[in-house]
Formats: structure tokens, C-alpha cells, sequence
């Protein structure tokens, strides 16, 4: 019988179960190996003959380079192009590409300008399709903070934290893990910047643990973990309104005050500091910006673990 397959598009799609096995199955892949050069293959080379397509319609640091190395430690290799370079980008229609790159490809990554655009793509992919940012969520990003903390305050389940800032993609994502994984999430943002009224929808069905306000002090308050992004996103159009409607939400010193006191700080990357969050927040002692874009490597080498089936 044919296994269905395995696509990694939003966190709400997924079970606990795979979530969790995804976040064991990370931890113990990155401990396993360390030491080792970052070019060596894991012992069990999960990818071992497996191509991965990486397809960008934005600009990546970490997303390209973290699946590149993913792929590789796990005895896999890559194809990477920009969607400018490919005949999607001159208006092949989504799901012709997606039927030609199943023939040749073994899983696609796409980062995407339209979350739909990805939606589409995997309905008529014969491969996992993953999504490595959209417009609408990031769950890449989203397993790799909840590897981080993890990695240095034990299960997230039970846990708090509380997200400042834009109500945008990333916020999305954690929106959709806090049910399945059991944490209590709280949001501050101004109302015209309030994340997605379904996902929130979703997640109360879910009996998710969420609380949404405009006071950044409230969300914060007691918090095991403060998380912010760029108040600009790319493709906003409208940066000098969100500077000044965002401006009390940055993460200073004196909001970090509010949470418990050994709380991390994330920021996924990159920062503009001086806006959302200040240089005595993302260089002091609470902040774990570092680990956390590493865990981008280690958390997506077992997602894409899973979508070949070999966990879970």
C-alpha cells in the first residue's frame, strides 16, 4: 500500500506525536554528531541518494544555507535556484513545475511570497513539499526556537511565552504549535497589526492556551520565553506607520524585567536593533539568538527526516 506523502507546510496540519518526534529526533541528531566537521554525514545518512529542490522567491541566509547543510549531513544533495531563474517565474503555472520537479527530485523546499502558491505546489506534488516561509507562517523557524528551548529549560509543555510585536508569519506558526505541544502563549500587538483571526479561531478548537492584548507588560509578565521579529516584513509596503505604531512594543531591558527571571529572548534573524528588540536585550545574557539560528540546521535535517519517513 502507498504511504501517503508527507508534505511540511503548517505546524496545525501535523500531530503532536510527529512534532514531538521531530524535536527528539533533532536534539539527539545534534548531540550525536558533535565535535564532528560540519561536512561529515550523520552515521545513518538518512538522505543517503535523496536529492532536495530548493526554490527561493525571496532573499535567505539562514533558510538556504541551513537546508543546503541539512541535506548534506544527511547524506543527501541539493539543487538550488530562485524563482526568477526558472520558468515559474516567467508564468509556467505552479502545478506544471510541481509535476516536472517530482520526476526529477526527491522532496522541494520553496520560500514563497504567497502561502497559496505553496498550497498549490504540494497538491500536485508527488514528493514532500516543505515550506520554508510564506507570507502566512514559518514553521521551520518555529521548530527550531522550540529545539532551542528545549535544549536549555527542559519541555516546552506547561511553559509560557509571550511574542511582542507584529502579529505576522512567525507569530502564525507559534500560534499553531502552542495546542499541539502544550504551552501557554501570550500576544501583544497593536490592533492593526493582530495576527490571524482563523489561526486564533483554530487554535482555541485546538483548547490552545492563548491570550492576546495591546500592553506588551501584560503578555510578557512571568514569561519563560519573550520572542519578537522585525516590525518590517519583506514585501511591506508601509514601514515608516509600523516604526511609529510599533515603537512601544520594542523588547528593552525594562520589558524583559516583566518575565521570569531566568526567561530566554529569540529573535529569529535578521535584527534591526534600535527597533524591535535594544543591543542590551540581543547581546546580554538572556538572549539565545545564536543557538537558535543553529537549531535551524539540526531542527530541519529531522523534519526533512520525517518527510522521507524515517521517523515518526
Amino acid at each position: 500500500m502507498t504511504q501517503p506523502v508527507r508534505h511540511f507546510l503548517d505546524l496545525w496540519r501535523l500531530e503532536r506525536g510527529d512534532l514531538r518526534a521531530i524535536l527528539d529526533d533533532a536534539r539527539a541528531r545534534k548531540a550525536a554528531r558533535a565535535g564532528w566537521p560540519k561536512g561529515m554525514a550523520d552515521a545513518d545518512r538518512p538522505a543517503d541518494g535523496r536529492t532536495l529542490a530548493m526554490i527561493f522567491e525571496k532573499h535567505s541566509t539562514r533558510t538556504r544555507f541551513s537546508f543546503d547543510a541539512a541535506m548534506r549531513q544527511l547524506g543527501g544533495s541539493t539543487i538550488i535556484s530562485n524563482a526568477g531563474d526558472m520558468q515559474i517565474g516567467r508564468g509556467e503555472p505552479i502545478e506544471d513545475t510541481a509535476r516536472v520537479l517530482s520526476r526529477m527530485v526527491d522532496a522541494v523546499m520553496i520560500r514563497a511570497n504567497v502561502h497559496e502558491d505553496v498550497e498549490r505546489f504540494a497538491l500536485s506534488s508527488a514528493v514532500p513539499v516543505i515550506n520554508g516561509l510564506t507570507d502566512r507562517s514559518h514553521p521551520c523557524q518555529i521548530m527550531a526556537d522550540l529545539l532551542t528551548f528545549e535544549e536549555h529549560r527542559g519541555s516546552v509543555e506547561g511553559r509560557t511565552f509571550a511574542w511582542v510585536g507584529d502579529g505576522n508569519n512567525v507569530c502564525a506558526s507559534l500560534i499553531h504549535a502552542a495546542p499541539k505541544l502544550g504551552f501557554r502563549l501570550n500576544i501583544a500587538s497593536p490592533a492593526i497589526y493582530h495576527p490571524d483571526l482563523l489561526d486564533l479561531a483554530r487554535a482555541a478548537e485546538q483548547q490552545g492556551q492563548i491570550m492576546t492584548t495591546e500592553d506588551p507588560r501584560e503578555a510578557v509578565r512571568g514569561a519563560d520565553c519573550v520572542i519578537t521579529d522585525t516590525w518590517v516584513s519583506m514585501g511591506d509596503t508601509d514601514h515608516d506607520e509600523r516604526l511609529d505604531t510599533l515603537e512601544p512594543y520594542q523588547v528593552d531591558e525594562v520589558l524583559m524585567d516583566e518575565a521570569h527571571a531566568d526567561a530566554l529572548f529569540m529573535h529569529c534573524l535578521p535584527a534591526h536593533r534600535g527597533e524591535e528588540v535594544s543591543d542590551a536585550v540581543i547581546d546580554g545574557p538572556q538572549s539565545v539568538i545564536f543557538d537558535e539560528a543553529e537549531n535551524r540546521l539540526h531542527a530541519q535535517k529531522s523534519i526533512l527526516a520525517w518527510c522521507f519517513g524515517k521517523i515518526g
